[in-house]
């Protein structure tokens, strides 16, 4: 349009307008057959199993067979496993099986400091499948009862 052209508007003026046209549905589902569509779907989704995680990796076999023996392992001055008092720190499984677990102790000067490491290098050593076994005992990050798992602190009156 060009600057001077004035704008015009067309109003058409009618008696009425024919409603419009309804949609049908003919195929209607019925409740059974709903019922049956979803079973269907449910199944095969029940059906699907979950991929397995790698032996070594956390949830896999041989990773949870480690855990299993750490929870063996008790601490001789508390009535709990070394693992669930949270002085295992680190286990890391190599695809070759060997195994490196990274622990710390109540206190530098922890009775069994010369002795627990050891046991638990045997312990897990000891598990079928794993071929080496190698503890690391560490002081740093220092261990405080907040490592401690929630079974621990229940079994210790602690919750």
């Amino acid at each position: 349009m060009s600057e001077g052209a004035e704008k015009s508007f067309r109003v058409e003026e009618v008696d009425g307008v024919e409603p419009p046209v309804r949609a049908r549905v003919e195929d209607v589902e019925t409740p059974a057959e709903k019922l049956g569509r979803k079973k269907d779907y449910l199944e095969g989704f029940l059906a699907q199993k979950p991929q397995a995680a790698a032996p070594g990796d956390p949830g896999g076999d041989l990773y949870e067979r480690v855990i299993d023996a750490l929870r063996e392992i008790f601490d001789p001055e508390i009535p709990v496993n070394i693992y669930d008092l949270g002085l295992i720190y680190g286990v890391d499984v190599s695809p070759d099986a060997d195994v490196a677990v990274t622990m710390t102790l109540t206190t530098p000067h922890c009775p069994v400091a010369e002795s627990m490491p050891g046991e638990v290098e045997l312990r897990v050593s000891s598990v079928p499948g794993v071929r080496d076994a190698e503890v690391s005992l560490v002081w740093d990050p220092p261990w405080d009862p907040a490592k401690m798992s929630d079974e621990a602190r229940l079994e210790l009156g602690m919750l």
